[in-house]
């Protein structure tokens, strides 16, 4: 018997191993390639076929490109786990490269981070979509991932204390805090223009049968995106150099492990890029202390 890809997912997604993060992860990253070619049968699904998907998602940061890469072959690897198909055919896609020019980069050399005039110009821009300025002012100030923000629900949210915890890389669970700002959009947001009722703290009510579901992160994409276009100083910003702005900031103002810990990074040499210090310059840097210390025998 043969399966359309679309019911392969539906299959995937109703597995009752998948934690309800990564089911809303996977959903929203499969409902535009289910678009395209959920209606196909599974096994005639050709390599080129999803390659040609992938290649018109050119406009997402390198990482975010490889997560729905990773998980277009997670669907096709259930596939093949079940007996749908024999092979997959995304292993042997390659990971598209990083693009400099567009501020990508493998390396430690660089981030992406926003100006004073750029976080002015978006919270300015933003302001009349109340959801999307929310989002975008609790990334801001919490330095939290965009995943573990559209996680949230709603009682998660401290507002006396002025902070939420979340579950990042790695399963391991730390807080997050934001300020004054945040605290007012967050409460101008959930008590007169959040979509209810559902936990989650970011919401969106469906169009067709005005159900009401968690944010995705193609609808905040979507929304970032429309709201930006027409500024050349914040048109190509993601909502990741926000968490990278966070910390660049902070690196000038507080001690690296408490930065590492407010980021939930795992190696400190991660936290070391947010003052502009590679892992060359952080070993050049040592190197040259030891010899001043030794020089002062």
């Amino acid at each position: 018997m043969s399966y359309t890809v679309a019911w392969v997912a539906t299959k995937m997604l109703s597995d009752p191993d998948l934690s309800e993060r990564t089911r809303n992860l996977y959903e929203g990253i499969l409902l535009k390639f289910l678009d395209r070619l959920g209606g196909s049968l599974i096994e005639a699904v050709t390599r080129g076929e999803i390659a040609n998907y992938l290649n018109s998602l050119n406009h997402l940061s390198l990482k975010t490109h490889h997560l729905h890469q990773t998980v277009i072959h997670r669907l096709f690897g259930y596939g093949v786990e079940k007996g749908f198909l024999a092979n997959n055919p995304v292993s042997h896609i390659k990971r598209r490269k990083a693009d400099p020019e567009k501020g990508e980069y493998h390396s430690d050399e660089l981030v992406r981070y926003l100006t004073k005039s750029q976080l002015e110009c978006l919270f300015k821009v933003s302001a009349r979509d109340k959801r999307l300025s929310t989002l975008l002012w609790l990334l801001y100030e919490s330095g939290a991932r965009i995943s573990e923000v559209l996680s949230l629900k709603l009682i998660d949210i401290d507002f006396e204390n002025r902070q939420f915890q979340v579950t990042g890389k790695g399963n391991k669970k730390r807080y997050c805090f934001f300020g004054e700002r945040t605290q007012e959009v967050l409460k101008q947001y959930t008590n007169g223009f959040r979509e209810h009722p559902h936990e989650s703290l970011f919401t969106e009510r469906m169009a067709y049968n005005r159900y009401v579901r968690p944010l995705s992160y193609q609808v905040a994409y979507h929304d970032l995106k429309a709201v930006i276009k027409n500024y050349e100083i914040i048109k190509t910003i993601r909502f990741h150099d926000l968490r990278h702005t966070f910390a660049t900031e902070r690196a000038q103002i507080v001690a690296l492990e408490v930065l590492r810990a407010l980021l939930g990074h795992e190696n400190i040499q991660t936290t070391l890029i947010y003052q502009k210090i590679t892992s060359r310059l952080a070993r050049e840097s040592a190197h040259a202390a030891i010899n001043k210390l030794a020089e002062s025998w």
